[in-house]
C-alpha cells in the first residue's frame, strides 16, 4: 500500500477508535457514577440546565473519556502510519483538542475542569499515545 494512502487509513482509523472509546465511556459513565438527581445527561440542553449540580466526581469520567480516546487514537494513528508515526499521533491529539475546545463553549463547565481537560486529555495523551506505539 501506498505510504500516504496508509497514513490517510492512519488518522482515519484513529479519529474513528479514539472517538469510540471517547463515546462508550461518555455513554456507561453514569453507571458508574450517576448523574445528579434529575439531571437529563442524554442532551446538551439537559447538561446545561444540570452543570451547576455537578460535583468533581461528576467531571472524572468525561476527562477520563477524553484522555483515554485521545491516547488509544494516537497509539492506533502511530502503529498504522508508514510514515511520521508520532506526527500523526499529535495530529490526533489536536483533532480531539478541537473538539475539546468546542465543548468547552457548548457546556458551561467550571474553569478548573475547562483547563485540566485541554492541558491533561489531549496533546500529552497524543503524545503517550504515540510513544507507546514506537515501543512496538
Amino acid at each position: 500500500m501506498h505510504p500516504i494512502v496508509r497514513n490517510i487509513l492512519a488518522v482515519i482509523a484513529g479519529i474513528v477508535a479514539g472517538g469510540t472509546i471517547n463515546m462508550l465511556i461518555i455513554y456507561y459513565s453514569s453507571s458508574v457514577i450517576p448523574p445528579p438527581e434529575g439531571v437529563d445527561v442524554t442532551t446538551t440542553e439537559g447538561l446545561k440546565g444540570g452543570m451547576h449540580l455537578f460535583a468533581p466526581k461528576h467531571f472524572l469520567m468525561p476527562f477520563l473519556a477524553h484522555a483515554l480516546g485521545t491516547l488509544v487514537g494516537a497509539y492506533i494513528a502511530a502503529l498504522l502510519a508508514a510514515t511520521h508515526k508520532m506526527k500523526f499521533a499529535i495530529a490526533i491529539g489536536f483533532v480531539f483538542l478541537l473538539g475539546g475546545i468546542g465543548a468547552v463553549y457548548m457546556l458551561p463547565a467550571p474553569l478548573w475542569y475547562n483547563v485540566t481537560d485541554l492541558v491533561l486529555a489531549y496533546i500529552p495523551m497524543a503524545w503517550l499515545g504515540g510513544r507507546l506505539a514506537l515501543r512496538k
